[in-house]
């Protein structure tokens, strides 16, 4: 989608320094991070947001997951522990309407709840 921000860094039309990057998704860090580490990771494809996981999408969204955890290890951050975000709808706190996880960690991030 042409006016999608997420799209428009997965085709390289907007560049962001990839921290990984595959058939299915990217990897990239926050620009507002609200932890010392901070990455997005995007699939690829357009998705709006968690209700457009559908039965032919569910391994995508475990992709993306073991990719969340892959960068989490690669960052030390797996003893500690880390957060997995996925926000769905503005109430949530979602901005960009394109299905994204966030990677939190490197700091105590408290209870949720």
């Amino acid at each position: 989608m042409q006016d999608c921000l997420f799209c428009r860094i997965a085709s390289g039309a907007i560049p962001a320094p990839r921290l990984h990057e595959d058939a299915r998704c990217i990897a990239i860090a926050d620009i507002a991070p609200k932890a010392p580490v901070h990455l997005l990771v995007i699939p690829i494809e357009h998705i709006a947001s968690a209700s457009g996981v559908d039965e032919a999408r569910e391994g995508l969204a475990g992709h993306l997951v073991r990719v969340a955890a892959d960068l989490a290890r690669e960052r030390g951050l797996e003893a500690g522990g880390y957060r997995l975000v996925l926000n769905h709808g503005p109430q949530a706190g979602q901005t960009v309407f394109h299905l994204h996880l966030h990677l939190l960690g490197g700091r105590d991030l408290g209870a949720m709840g």
